[in-house]
């Protein structure tokens, strides 16, 4: 259409390359991929066990840095930044959600949701209203107090999720987020994805349930080292 401005890449992956070292042993794990995730795009990563897939969700979450080629994260050139540049990245413009929740046992769920503004220097009120605005976003606004172990599954990764989301990042990293979770609360988890990707949220979702990945708008095939796409019918 005329006039529509073209979409902005957040992630940028040009002839991507990771090689690990052991001794004189070498072995390419990555083997000169080519990704460009829009933003408001919702793509999931496939790929059985050792086929790279894990070393790709590591370089897009700035955890580990490429040998050669070039990850260009919303403009940034990731090979450019410095420890402490990447350390912010991290926390502020990737929302991460594991399988594992990770959610500390002793704090509330507010409490656990304000800990990224806590590193990230907010104060003590802004964090909490955002926090609130978040775990209220993902259907928790009557769990505030609650700690993990008076949460279902769901709840927890819910809390996660808002957890991700409080920073504004510019994308959502989820890395097997329901393999732990029963049937009704990954419908759960995965329609409150939906509804973030259906307000503009960038998701990259990583895991091997064929199911779970066919909600997502794009899956990405990684296997050896390389990739393929294919676009999700509607």
């Amino acid at each position: 259409m005329i006039g529509t401005e073209p979409a902005r890449a957040v992630i940028e992956l040009l002839d991507a390359r990771k090689t690990y070292r052991t001794g004189d042993i070498e072995f390419e794990a990555l083997r000169g991929i080519d990704l460009r995730v829009d933003e408001g795009e919702y793509l999931a990563i496939m790929g059985p066990s050792g086929s790279g897939k894990s070393t790709l969700m590591n370089i897009l979450g700035c955890l580990d840095v490429l040998t050669s080629g070039a990850y260009r994260l919303d403009g940034d050139d990731v090979a450019e930044l410095s420890e402490t540049a990447l350390a912010q990245v991290r926390n502020r413009r990737i929302g991460f959600v594991f399988q594992q929740f990770h959610l500390l046992p002793s704090l509330t769920s507010l409490r656990n949701v304000e800990l990224p503004l806590v590193y990230a220097g907010v104060g003590k009120e802004e964090r909490r209203d955002r926090a609130i605005a978040a775990l209220t976003r993902v259907g928790l606004g009557d769990r505030l107090s609650n700690r993990p172990s008076e949460l279902s599954g769901g709840q927890q990764q819910r809390v996660a999720v808002a957890r991700a989301l409080v920073g504004d990042p510019t994308m959502i990293l989820a890395d097997e987020p329901t393999g732990n979770l029963d049937s009704k609360s990954t419908d759960d988890v995965l329609g409150l994805f939906d509804e973030l990707n259906d307000a503009g949220r960038t998701i990259v979702l990583i895991t091997h349930e064929l199911e779970v990945a066919e909600r997502a708008g794009r899956i990405a095939f990684v296997r050896d080292g390389l990739i393929a796409e294919k676009e999700v019918a509607a």
